[in-house]
């Protein structure tokens, strides 16, 4: 079970990455209102895309960090808990891959990868629980 929690690290910072790169991917970034320049780099798809991606990574982590939670309490095999850690990891690294890259259509696909992992998790730990 230990992987599926290093998943869980990883997932956490995952969003601290990407706000990194927002804020390294134009000048003038001051740490005195970040937020107030981000919505000043409307021209830098770059940021903005960066920006998004480390929005969507926080919205993404609670979910995912409850379904590996549900499914250890639950007693969900720790091989398929495991796979499925490192599976939403490897979509939601390719999602901000997608998103700075804008690719659309497979930065989507890579968000439905996610999701699914984090669905196939909680389905797991409902109906071991059942």
């Amino acid at each position: 079970m230990s992987v599926a929690y290093w998943c869980i690290l990883v997932a956490a910072a995952l969003p601290y990455l990407l706000t990194t790169i927002a804020k390294a991917g134009a000048p003038g970034y001051s740490n005195r209102n970040p937020r107030a320049w981000i919505a000043k780099q409307s021209e830098n798809y770059r940021v903005q895309r960066a920006n998004a991606a480390h929005l969507n990574a926080f919205e993404a982590f609670a979910p995912f960090a409850a379904g590996v939670l549900m499914a250890q309490a639950a007693g969900v095999d720790p091989t398929l808990v495991m796979r499925l850690s490192l599976a939403f990891v490897a979509f939601r690294v390719l999602h901000g891959i997608f998103y700075l890259a804008d690719q659309p259509p497979l930065r989507s696909l890579s968000w439905a990868g996610g999701i699914a992992c984090v669905a196939w998790l909680m389905v797991a730990a409902a109906m071991r629980v059942a």
